[in-house]
């Protein structure tokens, strides 16, 4: 037994990239703001260590990448948000410690607070030993592209830092969302609108060293991608891409998880974007229930035709070189 295995996971199981926790000190700030439900009437999931490892064993995860999904700390004050995300990041740091092998964590920022959103990145770095960031799409309606956030785009590049993208409600939301919740529509929306405001302010291609994982089979980018580079040709657009190419070849060196997106269309599409390299396993759990997993785990290995080494890479292989600590543990004997 490895020490990945955690006494109960598969020696060589899944990294799901795209998994979430709700630790006490989180689900009690949402009840203290008086919210039921997220993002236009989602449930919140009830969530615990145990119940997660649970889940991991039974579909082979070994390792759980756990981030805060939407909405983050944005529904407190700004002056309220550092304390929330300082205690949750101290809580995915315990996490960690207490399940060697099974647990690793993306930290949160207190966007878009620029200097606190520094001071807690390099603590999450420096003395917690998070594995990456989490950043949500929109931070009350600023994108990711916005002058005012690149120093926290130039420090993760100069750490050579993994950022993982996750969707949140637009500011419009109530307008576009044709009363339905946001995830149905609005969550991959987003996804792209912060992806294509990154390529168009050109922080994608000025930070090359980070390496940032895109959810959700990369949302609606694979059927807009010609669209989107097309644009570049166009003069009355600045800044821009440089080319449609650069396009192409940016989006290609981005990772991206098939949380929810390993039905062979979407998979498809996904390919002619991404090469098997840079696709990741992901969960979404547990705001996609344990039934929803494993549907999408079966979409995965059955129905997209893939080899047992493009399986082995998805599962698992592709994200040891995301993060170097798991490959190590694997080899632990």
């Amino acid at each position: 037994m490895t020490e990945g295995d955690g006494g109960g996971g598969c020696a060589c199981g899944r990294i799901d990239v795209h998994a979430h926790f709700l630790p006490d000190v989180y689900a009690r700030a949402l009840a203290g703001a008086g919210l039921t439900t997220l993002d236009g009437g989602f449930p919140i999931p009830k969530w615990s260590a145990a119940a997660a490892l649970d889940v991991m064993d039974r579909h082979e995860i070994a390792t759980a990448m756990v981030s805060l999904s939407s909405p983050s700390a944005h529904f407190l004050p700004l002056a309220e948000r550092p304390a929330l995300v300082r205690a949750v990041n101290d809580v995915g740091a315990e996490l960690t410690r207490a399940h060697p092998g099974r647990f690793g964590y993306f930290a949160t920022l207190p966007m878009p607070d620029i200097p606190a959103s520094l001071a807690e990145l390099r603590r999450a770095f420096d003395d917690l030993g998070a594995d990456g960031v989490v950043l949500q799409t929109n931070t009350d309606g600023i994108y990711l592209g916005s002058p005012a956030f690149a120093p926290v785009l130039a420090e993760l590049n100069r750490r050579k830092a993994t950022l993982f993208l996750h969707p949140t409600s637009p500011a419009c939301f109530e307008a576009l969302g044709l009363g339905r919740p946001a995830p149905l529509l609005e969550f991959p929306l987003d996804t792209t609108r912060t992806i294509v405001d990154l390529l168009y302010t050109r922080s994608l291609q000025t930070n090359p060293d980070i390496k940032v994982i895109v959810p959700h089979g990369g949302a609606a980018l694979p059927a807009l991608v010609a669209r989107i580079a097309a644009f570049a040709n166009l003069p009355i657009i600045e800044p821009r891409p440089a080319s449609e190419a650069e396009v192409f070849e940016t989006l290609e060196r981005l990772y991206y998880d098939v949380a929810l997106s390993a039905h062979p269309v979407p998979f498809a599409a996904l390919r002619r974007i991404a090469p098997i390299t840079q696709i990741l396993f992901g969960s979404d759990w547990p705001f996609t229930p344990e039934a929803g997993v494993a549907r999408n785990i079966h979409q995965l290995t059955q129905a997209n035709g893939l080899s047992e080494d493009e399986a082995r890479a998805i599962a698992r292989e592709n994200a040891e070189r995301v993060f170097p600590r798991l490959a190590w543990a694997e080899g632990a004997v």
